[in-house]
């Protein structure tokens, strides 16, 4: 038993380096030290992103100080043997917990520790793939609150009979984009519609994920490279967005790629909003074309339509989720539309990592 604590501690020696968990101590310190300062809280978006890098540091490396230290009370103990059975009782927890904890050796990607946009777009099935996008973000969104992930809406554009045009969410939580890029590509739909009696549809939905980026100044945007466009909102937000130009869409003309916010009712913060997403949908293409930097990269090309799936969710005449890429298949559909979609979260990490070849 104390041969394998040793094991066990010279393990989380090793990957307490390998995460570079010290230097974490040191971040969370240095931020303790900034939220002490009364002064800082004059600027409150300033306080609030500081909070949560705080948090963030402290939820990954909190559960391997108590891992850690729980092993080291084991060792001290486990030559008494009136107590060997307590301790293999905490054995088997302690292996668990490190079996779980060893999975964050699987974000080995430069962004995998940053926070994440996702970007949900109807494809093609008019009314069913908008209903079909709105069962995604509902997905997602049960998805965050069982893994303790912060999930805020940052734009929404409701389809005129059912469902969602477009749906951008940002998931803040330790390991947000390296969890979240295994859902990156089209999701596909079969089931009896709601919208046409007795008919089978196939209906798809995009999703993008993208890497939230802590320090925006590493991808710089070309003035002369921007296209903006100030127009006036529609939909939800209130009266006063809908009477004011306020919308924003920002159009990158070497890549192509648009970005359309009008949720705020400022027309600024809607403009900082969509540079914020253009900057790392740039980013996340660079990674996705294995560019050497951004002026490599090309327009976006995969549309939400047949053949380009990542994952089909059938509902009809049979139940299965399978994805594509992985092999992966799960029955209950019930469940991982209810967001349970940590298997396939964990085959994609698994097989980009070499573990399941």
């Amino acid at each position: 038993m104390k041969k394998e604590i040793r094991s066990l501690l010279a393990g989380i020696e090793d990957v307490w380096t390998r995460l570079g968990l010290d230097d974490k101590l040191t971040q969370i310190a240095q931020l303790d030290s900034e939220l002490a300062d009364p002064l800082i809280w004059q600027d409150l978006e300033k306080a609030q992103n500081t909070t949560r890098e705080q948090t963030k540091l402290k939820k990954l490396v909190e559960p391997w100080q108590k891992l850690k230290l729980q092993l080291e009370d084991l060792a001290s103990v486990s030559e008494d043997e009136e107590l060997l059975d307590e301790v293999e009782s905490q054995m088997t927890t302690v292996r668990a917990e490190l079996a779980e904890l060893k999975k964050q050796l699987l974000f080995c990607g430069e962004y995998d520790g940053n926070n994440a946009i996702l970007r949900l777009s109807a494809g093609a099935g008019g009314d069913d793939a908008q209903d079909w996008t709105e069962m995604l973000e509902r997905m997602y969104l049960r998805y965050a609150e069982s893994g303790g992930f912060e999930a805020k809406m940052i734009e929404r554009s409701a389809g005129e009979n059912a469902g969602v045009k477009t749906s951008v969410i940002t998931m803040r939580g330790p390991f947000a984009y390296g969890k979240l890029r295994s859902e990156n590509g089209v999701h596909r739909l079969v089931r009896l519609s709601p919208f046409n009696a007795e008919s089978r549809e196939t209906s798809f939905a995009r999703v993008e994920v993208l890497p939230e980026l802590n320090t925006p100044g590493k991808v710089e945007l070309d003035d002369k490279d921007l296209k903006i466009d100030v127009y006036r909102a529609s939909g939800h937000g209130g009266q006063s967005v809908n009477t004011t130009d306020s919308a924003v869409r920002v159009t990158h003309v070497p890549t192509g790629i648009v970005v359309s916010i009008q949720n705020e009712k400022s027309q600024l913060k809607n403009k900082e909003t969509a540079l914020s997403i253009l900057r790392s949908k740039l980013v996340a293409l660079q990674i996705e074309q294995h560019a050497e930097n951004l002026s490599q990269i090309k327009g976006e090309s995969q549309s939400a339509a047949w053949g380009q799936q990542i994952r089909n969710y059938v509902l009809h005449p049979y139940k299965l989720v399978k994805d594509t890429r992985t092999g992966i298949e799960k029955a209950d559909v019930d469940r991982v539309l209810g967001g349970d979609i940590n298997i396939f979260v964990d085959a994609y990490l698994e097989q980009n990592a070499g573990l399941n070849d």
